[in-house]
């Protein structure tokens, strides 16, 4: 079984946050540096403000579900 992360990642050029899931968060940072994803491909380049390691894909979808509500932006906004 292979471990799920949970991730925000702040634009050091505009005003956004992106809140993603992945199991391998070297490898996603990067593609979003690079251009590579299609909803952050105008926003980069991107700093790393928040990961977490859950067990599973559905742990992590529920964290992620959490982190873009109402409640979870704002926590990101006050750690970023």
């Amino acid at each position: 079984m292979r471990d799920f992360f949970v991730y925000a990642i702040k634009s050091l050029s505009k005003n956004y946050i992106y809140v993603g899931l992945t199991n391998n968060l070297e490898r996603r940072i990067q593609e979003h540096n690079s251009g590579r994803g299609r909803s952050t491909k105008s926003f980069a380049p991107f700093r790393l403000i928040f990961s977490e390691k859950v067990g599973t894909r559905i742990e992590a979808r529920k964290r992620e579900k959490y982190l873009k509500s109402g409640i979870g932006k704002e926590f990101l906004k006050k750690i970023s």
